[in-house]
């Protein structure tokens, strides 16, 4: 698999951290951003949707209607079937 790449601009202090982690790791430079990339995507992620469950507990009536439909979804996982 090929992938396009592009040059970019970081400071001395995150190339020099870059280096660091990449003689650390036995890893390329350029894989060593790739992860910390998906690895602040991810966390982006999960930021928000926390942010937006506290919005959501902030109205209770939404917050009512959501534990609700929890319910719902949670009654599925005792349906009778034998966990393997």
């Amino acid at each position: 698999m090929t992938s396009e790449s592009t040059t970019i601009r970081v400071t001395r202090q995150s190339r020099e951290a870059l280096r660091q982690i990449s003689e650390a790791t036995g890893k390329k430079q350029q894989d060593v951003v790739d992860a910390a990339v998906e690895a602040y995507r991810r966390q982006l992620l999960l930021d928000r949707a926390n942010e937006a469950y506290a919005a959501l507990r902030k109205d209770s009536a939404a917050w009512k209607s959501e534990r609700a439909e929890r319910a719902v979804w949670d009654a599925t996982l005792s349906d009778g079937q034998e966990k393997d």
